[in-house]
C-alpha cells in the first residue's frame, strides 16, 4: 500500500490491477466490489457499465478478469471520479487503460438529460451496480465523501434500475450487490424491465444470518425469480475465506447464473 498523502494504492487480484483510494476517508472498496464483478461471466467482447463506480474497483476488477470486456465507469462525484482516472493511469493498469474508461454521470438522470451525459440507450451488455445502502434510520458519518457515497436517497432502486434498463440492450444482464432489506424494493424495481431475477443470500457463516445479497436479471426476459443456494463466506470458526468465495475475491472464477440467457449483440 503506497500513495500519497491523501491517497493510498491497493492491489487487487494478487496484484493483477491497482486502485487509488482516498486515505482515512470516504468508501474503501472490498469485498462487495469483488462479488459484484464476479457477477459479469461473458468472456465475449461486451460493454460494461458501472453506475456509482466510486474509485472503479468493481468495474476495473472485470476487466481485469475478462479481457474481451469494455467498461465505462460512471460516477457523480467529481473527486471519485478523478480517483478512478488516476487509477487508470497507474502503470500497474497499463494493460487495462485502453479498455476503462471514466464518465461523469449522474445515474439518476432521465430521458434526454440522461442521454446528454454519457449513459447511451441500449449500448451496454451488462450493468453492475453496488448503489448507496444507508437508509434514513441509520446513523450518518461525519466524512461528506462517505456520506454521499453510503446515503440511500428516496426511489433509489427505482431510479438505478430504470436508468439500468434504459442503456442495456434487450437480452443484457442486471447484476448488483445490495443489503437483505432491499430486496422487496429492488424486485419491485425490476417490474417489467428485467426478469429471471436471481437471489443469492451471502452469509458470515454457517447458522449466522444474511449480510448481502447478489441479484442478477435479464432485459426483456419472463423467466420466473430464483432463489439459488447460499453464499458462506468465512470457514467456520475463522476469518479465512471459503475457497470459492477466495476464487471470487482475486478473479479466479465468475459466478455465473443458474439461467444462461445470451446477449444480444
Amino acid at each position: 500500500m503506497t500513495g500519497k498523502p491523501d491517497q493510498t494504492i491497493d492491489a487487487f487480484h494478487r496484484g493483477a490491477f491497482h486502485l487509488v483510494q482516498p486515505k482515512g476517508r470516504g468508501h474503501r472498496a472490498g469485498m462487495d466490489a469483488m462479488l459484484l464483478a464476479a457477477l459479469v461471466a461473458d468472456d465475449r467482447p461486451v460493454r460494461v457499465a458501472d453506475l456509482g463506480a466510486g474509485a472503479g474497483a468493481a468495474g476495473l476488477a472485470v476487466a481485469s478478469r475478462l479481457t474481451n470486456a469494455d467498461v465505462v465507469l460512471f460516477e457523480r462525484s467529481a473527486e471519485m471520479a478523478d480517483y478512478a482516472r488516476r487509477s487508470i493511469l497507474l502503470p500497474e493498469n497499463a494493460h487495462l487503460a485502453g479498455r476503462v474508461s471514466v464518465v461523469d454521470a449522474d445515474v439518476t438522470l432521465t430521458a434526454k438529460a440522461r442521454n446528454d451525459a454519457g449513459l447511451t440507450d441500449e449500448s451496454f451488455h451488462h450493468v453492475i451496480m453496488n448503489p448507496p445502502f444507508n437508509d434514513g434510520g441509520d446513523r450518518r458519518t461525519p466524512d461528506a465523501l462517505k456520506a454521499e457515497a453510503h446515503a440511500m436517497t428516496d426511489n433509489l432502486f427505482e431510479s438505478w434500475i430504470r436508468t439500468a434498463g434504459a442503456i442495456m440492450i434487450p437480452g443484457g444482464q442486471l447484476s448488483l450487490i445490495a443489503r437483505p432489506q432491499s430486496i422487496a424494493e429492488i424486485v419491485i424495481a425490476c417490474g417489467r424491465r428485467f426478469g429471471g431475477i436471481e437471489i443469492t443470500a451471502i452469509h458470515p457463516r454457517e447458522g449466522e444470518n444474511a449480510v448481502r445479497i447478489l441479484v442478477t436479471a435479464i432485459k426483456g426476459s419472463r423467466a420466473r425469480l430464483s432463489l439459488r443456494a447460499p453464499l458462506i463466506m468465512h470457514e467456520e470458526g475463522s476469518h479465512k475465506f471459503s475457497p470459492l468465495v477466495d476464487d471470487f475475491n482475486n478473479g479466479r472464477a465468475a459466478y455465473a447464473r443458474v439461467r444462461l440467457s445470451p446477449v444480444s449483440r
